[in-house]
């Protein structure tokens, strides 16, 4: 079994308690077997750290990768979220699986040169013959782990709903495909590459029914629940008219509630709400580029964590982003609780801890987010000796400083990033084959 050795890090930022200096980490089996100074082993790679920052590989909680193919849309590009989505719907109409398995391709390559190493997936469309599989397949080639959510949206404009009636599905046809996808492809065994969520698009997009049977399908399954909830205003007022109650109400009456659940967004949740999710260890996918993008608001981060609630970090699709960097949305969520709350509502370190541990316990891992021995070696390795980080003094304060994009990275033990290129495919191949499509899309 070979065996890999990152050598003499300037600083090691384990996340699980003091960061090391000039130390190794060694790595067997996808594993990290060892951590500390002067570290060897027969027949060893090494990989030279000297001058780097390393890290636990980043977790991003939140994307719709099939909206890779459709960043900065004319018309969409300075709406709000339920005008963004109509404009958007009909350009997504006409994808199939080629579009769905390289828009997976080219968006997980941009968040694995961003440091992130597992990202969780929502996807709740499927036209012409696409399917979640197009996904799947497209993240092993990549090579990160990957959480992908079977989503789904049965409600059309003519019942009230937001999205065309000709993208929403029958509900019994999108519970036996959950049912499909997670008995061919889900793991739940440690160092798992692929866990499959069930995730109804959203509140104002599928039925209270199907919302509930999703819930007890995937407790019947062991696997979890993901939606949008409590996205703006538009969302809340959606949620007192068509309900009678607030969203986080609606979530706890549904069974949409518990540390088997993790919603997307909740910027707008109330401090009953916010107590609601700390008690029942909901999750909440933090997204605050697109959040800012679509105006939607400032999510109450600081008082969801100082309540007890588990946050992680999302980059959320792009055509609502346009840029998925991992370590960016960091920077940025560390930045939006300071303009809300003063310059010490949220560290460098604060939020780095989000995007890595956060994210780790938001998707139920416990193999993930830390580098102590025992852990899974996701592992992203940054080059501090460059423009990015020239003049500073702590290099460990890398989201204040950077850099923003990664010099290697680890999955598994496996070199997924190398020399800040991808080194499990031809990118550019699926570059120019994505803009093929694009052109397609457009024309």
């Amino acid at each position: 079994m070979s065996k890999t050795l990152i050598k003499g890090a300037e600083t090691i930022m384990t996340m699980a308690g003091d960061d090391l200096s000039g130390s190794d980490i060694l790595i067997e089996g996808g594993v990290i077997q060892q951590i500390g100074a002067n570290l060897d082993a027969p027949g060893v790679r090494v990989v030279q750290a000297r001058g780097c920052v390393v890290t636990p590989g980043l977790v991003n909680t939140h994307h719709h990768l099939f909206q890779t193919l459709t960043k900065a849309v004319p018309g969409g590009q300075d709406a709000l979220l339920f005008g963004w989505l109509q404009t958007l719907y009909p350009i997504w109409a006409r994808f199939g699986p080629d579009e769905m398995r390289v828009s997976t391709v080219l968006g997980l390559s941009e968040l694995a040169l961003s440091g992130c190493t597992t990202s969780s997936d929502h996807l709740y469309l499927f036209p012409n013959g696409a399917r979640l599989d197009d996904t799947i397949w497209a993240a092993g080639e990549v090579g990160l782990r990957f959480h992908p959510t079977r989503g789904s949206m049965s409600i059309g404009e003519s019942a009230g709903g937001l999205p065309p009636d000709h993208l929403v599905e029958a509900e019994a046809a999108i519970l036996d495909d959950c049912v499909r996808v997670i008995d061919a492809f889900h793991d739940a065994a440690p160092g798992s590459m692929v866990r499959v969520g069930v995730a109804p698009c959203s509140p104002f997009s599928v039925s209270r029914e199907l919302m509930r049977d999703s819930a007890l399908l995937a407790r019947d399954k062991g696997v979890r629940l993901h939606t949008h909830l409590a996205e703006n205003v538009e969302d809340i007022a959606y949620s007192l008219e068509m309900f009678g109650c607030r969203p986080g109400q609606y979530a706890e009456d549904l069974g949409w509630t518990g540390d088997d659940v993790w919603h997307a967004h909740c910027v707008k949740l109330d401090a009953e709400e916010i107590d609601l999710f700390a008690h029942s260890r909901t999750g909440v996918a933090h997204c605050p580029c697109s959040n800012c993008r679509l105006g939607s608001g400032v999510a109450p981060v600081r008082a969801m964590r100082d309540a007890g609630v588990r946050v992680g970090l999302g980059v959320d699709g792009s055509a609502s982003n346009d840029i998925a960097n991992l370590i960016g949305e960091a920077r940025q969520a560390m930045l939006m609780q300071r303009v809300v709350g003063g310059a010490d509502k949220m560290s460098a370190r604060e939020a780095l801890e989000i995007a890595t541990v956060g994210g780790a316990e938001v998707l139920g891992r416990d193999d993930i987010g830390r580098l102590v021995p025992g852990m899974r070696a996701d592992i992203a390795i940054w080059d501090v000796g460059g423009i990015e980080s020239a003049g500073s003094w702590d290099p460990a304060a890398m989201v204040l400083a950077g850099p923003r994009q990664v010099r290697d990275l680890f999955v598994e033990g496996r070199r997924v990033v190398e020399a800040g290129a991808m080194a499990t495919f031809d990118l550019g191949a699926a570059l120019r084959e994505g803009q093929k499509l694009v052109a397609r899309l457009m024309a």
